[in-house]
């Protein structure tokens, strides 16, 4: 190129090797170049291209001014970037062009100063580019944005752009659904604002490129989450793949949806769940108390003379009284527990998780105490009570339905037996004389194969821990439904005469096992029979004992018999001297239950009792319930003031322990100690047990 000692005659591509190289070089490049001095403005140098620009060949280009080379129009558009040149200034611009064809072209056009070693400068390099190509793409692109950013703050659903996650760019309504400025989320991580559970997901949607839509979770400003649904699309832009995402918030939908799913599972008027769903709840909680061999209460509540208050009063005041039995209801039951409405008046309680009858019949009592108050209706006072029957998994049936249809046919008989009561269902309830015949013949066959074991649940003295007894409880090796429990067939055997034989197996199985037990050295402590009030009443009790303790070889201080209050409420000579002969013989006597019959007390003062077995529907609620621990203490202190030892039954917690021990009760029964057990359960106990 010229320096400061060029001059016409020698300037480049004038002549010479280098010259010609630099001729060829300069000629085969895309760019047009040329050379003017300074400060005449003369050109000195011009390529082909630039000289065909502007209407010349590199050699009559030489010599002439730029105003000259270009044309006046030209000169008018550019002698400010000239002039910033000839000051010195690197100038870049770029320049619209209109060809003699109409066709608009754009060039950049560079005026480089070029200096000599004092800094004088000699000329300017012009070097012109035609940028057509990439105008028009960054107009379309312009245009496209523009078109997009008039699209977005159009719509109401939030849109976002981000490149690699970090977002660049969005709309008004992003910052009206997030509630955060454009300015604050700009150059952060779109994910940041997804909640944590949804991250991964969105996180694969992204680099997977998927466009179709999805749902996830975002975090408001506030902290709340907001379901939206989510649509990506790739564009590429600037040589550079970015995402415009839609963002659409869907929690009104996501609202009717759950309003729609509750509607369809719940009863409309009082909330609680229909019947579909308590089927499917009951199913549930059957097949987790199978796996850890659980028990399950049902409860079928009917409002006994419902129908005259829709009848005096109009429905919509048998609609409030619904509302508030549910109400009701709800509150007298654990947050585990279910309580739904079938239809009409009637109620379904599911107690998840009860230890068998008597936790049954407290909460069902709870119940029938909650509904004795008045009922205000439209302003008015209503007494109502309901009947509620009662059944229990497993030991009355396995399935949802048949269990609640065994409650509904104890509800009924609670009708028959004067409403306002609840009741247990017993075999035959809701069968049909044929059912009755086939339960008889199937307990007669029982009775007849010994079709029954014991099972032994260990009592445990509170002072030193020491074990104090063993309780025998009878169970039916049902022919179709395993082992069933007495509830569910000792009442029933009473009502058919079978009773006797049944007692008279546990008592000469109990006595021989004991014996076989202790002959290996273990458990040297009573058992405990139970004698329901109809065998101590039909059979020579005392003269039978006497038989089964002679054939087993079992000492007499080594069988208790336990007897519910109802035996000693027939205040006659017989039962005292049945009760004298038993208690000649050696052998104990326990009252069951005690605290829930109605006899007199004076019985303990009259009668040669050893032990009292405090009731667990006594126990279960202490040392909580103050009604229950006034009751424990008194019961104790009595037992203590008459020399009667005192054992509490269903003992499950520590806090139970601790407090039956502070009072001085003798000893306890239940869980805590031990479930009851099979013959090789009890055995492996025995071996294990250590006080």
């Amino acid at each position: 190129m010229p320096d400061a000692n060029n001059t016409a005659a020698n300037a480049p591509g004038q002549g010479g090797a280098s010259d010609a190289l630099l001729r060829l070089i300069a000629d085969s490049v895309p760019a047009l170049m040329a050379y003017f001095d300074v400060p005449q403005l003369r050109c000195r140098f011009a390529n082909q291209g630039y000289a065909a620009y502007n209407g010349h060949s590199t050699d009559s280009i030489l010599g002439l001014t730029v105003q000259e080379a270009i044309g006046d129009k030209a000169w008018a558009a550019i002698e400010p970037h000239v002039e910033r040149s000839m000051q010195g200034e690197h100038v870049k611009y770029t320049r619209e062009q209109t060809l003699p064809n109409g066709e608009a072209r754009m060039i950049e056009v560079n005026l480089i100063p070029h200096f000599d070693g004092n800094a004088h400068q000699q000329g300017s390099f012009v070097l012109i580019t035609d940028i057509t190509e990439r105008w028009r793409a960054e107009r379309t692109v312009r245009q496209s944005e523009e078109r997009m950013r008039k699209f977005t703050e159009a719509t109401e659903e939030a849109i976002v752009f981000h490149r690699d996650g970090i977002i660049t760019d969005g709309n008004e309504a992003l910052t009206r659904l997030t509630g955060y400025a454009l300015a604050e989320v700009s150059g952060l991580s779109i994910f940041n604002f997804i909640s944590p559970e949804w991250r991964t997901v969105a996180l694969d949607y992204t680099r997977s490129g998927r466009e179709d839509p999805y749902e996830v979770t975002i975090r408001h400003k506030d902290g709340h989450a907001i379901p939206v649904e989510v649509v990506g699309k790739t564009m590429p832009l600037h040589h550079a793949d970015y995402r415009i995402v839609v963002v659409r918030d869907i929690t009104a939908r996501k609202q009717a949806q759950e309003r729609e799913a509750f509607i369809a599972l719940h009863d409309p008027l009082t909330q609680l769940p229909n019947r579909h769903f308590l089927m499917e709840q009951l199913s549930q909680v059957l097949s987790l108390a199978r796996r850890r061999h659980g028990r399950v209460a049902v409860l079928f509540v009917n409002l006994d003379h419902f129908k005259t208050v829709n009848d005096s009063l109009g429905h919509h005041a048998g609609d409030q009284l619904l509302c508030n039995v549910a109400e009701r209801l709800r509150q007298g039951v654990r947050d585990a527990d279910v309580v739904a409405r079938l239809g009409g008046d009637e109620f379904v309680v599911v107690l998840t998780d009860v230890q068998g009858q008597d936790d049954a019949a407290r909460v069902a009592d709870k119940l029938l105490a909650s509904m004795h108050g008045a009922l205000t209706v439209d302003q008015l006072p209503l007494t109502i009570s309901p009947s509620i029957g009662i059944s229990l998994f497993p030991e009355h049936a396995a399935t949802s339905d048949a269990l609640l249809r065994c409650a509904d046919a104890a509800m009924h008989h609670a009708k028959d037996s004067g409403r306002g009561n609840r009741q247990f269902y017993a075999p035959g309830m809701d069968a049909g004389g044929i059912d009755v015949l086939r339960h008889e013949r199937q307990l007669r066959d029982a009775i007849q194969t010994n079709a029954f074991v014991l099972h032994y649940q260990p009592q445990m003295c509170l002072a030193d821990g020491s074990l104090k007894g063993l309780e025998a409880l009878v169970r039916w090796q049902h022919p179709e439904r395993g082992l069933v429990g007495p509830d569910e067939f000792i009442t029933f055997s009473e009502s058919r005469g079978l009773i006797t034989p049944i007692g008279r197996w546990v008592m000469r199985e109990a006595c021989r096992q004991l014996k076989t037990w202790q002959d290996q050295g273990l458990a040297m402590v009573p058992v405990a029979v139970n004698l329901s009030a109809l065998e101590f009443r039909q059979r020579d009790v005392a003269g039978e004992i006497a038989a089964v303790l002679r054939d087993t070889g079992l000492a007499p201080e080594f069988l208790e018999i336990e007897l519910t209050e109802s035996v000693l409420m027939h205040q006659t000579g017989d039962v005292l001297n049945t009760l004298n002969a038993i208690k000649s013989l050696g052998v104990g006597i326990s009252i069951d239950d005690f605290g829930t019959g109605y006899s007199s007390l004076a019985y303990l003062k009259r009668y040669p009792i050893d032990k009292l077995k405090i009731d667990r529907s006594f126990v279960v609620d202490t040392p909580g319930s103050a009604d229950d621990v006034a009751i424990v203490t008194a019961i104790v202190q009595m037992g203590r003031s008459l020399q009667i030892m005192t054992v509490a039954e269903g003992v499950e917690t520590p806090a139970q322990v601790d407090f039956l021990a502070g009072l001085g009760c003798d000893m306890i029964q239940g869980r805590v100690v031990s479930m009851p057990m099979d013959i090789p359960d009890a055995q492996r106990w025995l071996l294990e047990f250590k006080p």
